[in-house]
């Protein structure tokens, strides 16, 4: 039985007290371990459905279910916690903190997960770092490791807390080629080794090759 993850309704969003229109009538379903990407132009409305997705804002209309949870049911609080313990987020600007180390970054996520023991902790964090390759490199500083290797770091510290979803905006925009897509290619084995959905806001077409499902955006709305 396929097990949906995301379940997006009819959805419109306006900025600018309603002069702006970033999504008219959007829906769309994620399944459990989908790979999807959001593709289309600047301003097509990729990112602010990942923000509405990500529990980050609220839509003018229509309905959000994450995880089983309507969006619109919880407060500010409950979508804190929601974003805290079920959703990863990847960025293209990575967001590392610069004066923790891999494993600290790593780890940051479970410092406000209270159920979660220092023990445990430390064996998510290192195991994490073993499956995305960077074991041994627990105790650098992200200006001693390469652009891919922090990238590496951030999609680490996005399953560090087993989240059923994962959000990456253009998590290549910043990387080389062959860098980028290797990063890809990782957050697809993790796909395949822990179940985790990924959805991803993208207009690389390298990553819309390697994808499972292109959503196509133009002018706020998902094209047929």
């Amino acid at each position: 039985m396929n097990i949906s993850v995301v379940d997006v309704n009819d959805v419109s969003k306006t900025y600018n007290h309603g002069r702006v229109q970033a999504l008219r009538n959007v829906s769309l379903n994620v399944e459990q371990a989908a790979f999807i990407a959001l593709a289309g132009p600047s301003g097509s409305g990729k990112t602010t459905l990942l923000n509405l997705i990500g529990a980050l804002d609220i839509p003018d209309e229509g309905s959000i279910r994450v995880a089983g949870q309507s969006l619109s049911e919880l407060n500010d609080k409950q979508r804190t916690a929601l974003r805290r313990e079920r959703i990863g987020f990847v960025f293209q600007q990575f967001n590392l903190v610069p004066v923790l180390t891999a494993a600290e970054n790593v780890a940051l996520p479970l410092e406000i997960l209270p159920h979660i023991s220092a023990t445990e902790r430390r064996q998510r964090y290192m195991e994490i770092l073993k499956r995305v390759g960077l074991e041994g490199m627990e105790h650098r500083l992200p200006t001693q490791l390469s652009g891919g290797q922090q990238q590496r770091i951030a999609v680490a510290r996005a399953l560090v807390k087993n989240p059923p979803l994962v959000l990456a905006d253009e998590p290549t925009a910043n990387l080389d080629g062959t860098t980028g897509m290797a990063i890809v290619d990782l957050m697809n084995q993790m796909r395949e080794e822990l179940g985790v959905s990924f959805v991803f806001a993208s207009h690389d077409p390298r990553l819309l090759e390697r994808v499972d499902t292109v959503i196509e955006m133009v002018d706020g709305c998902v094209q047929p």
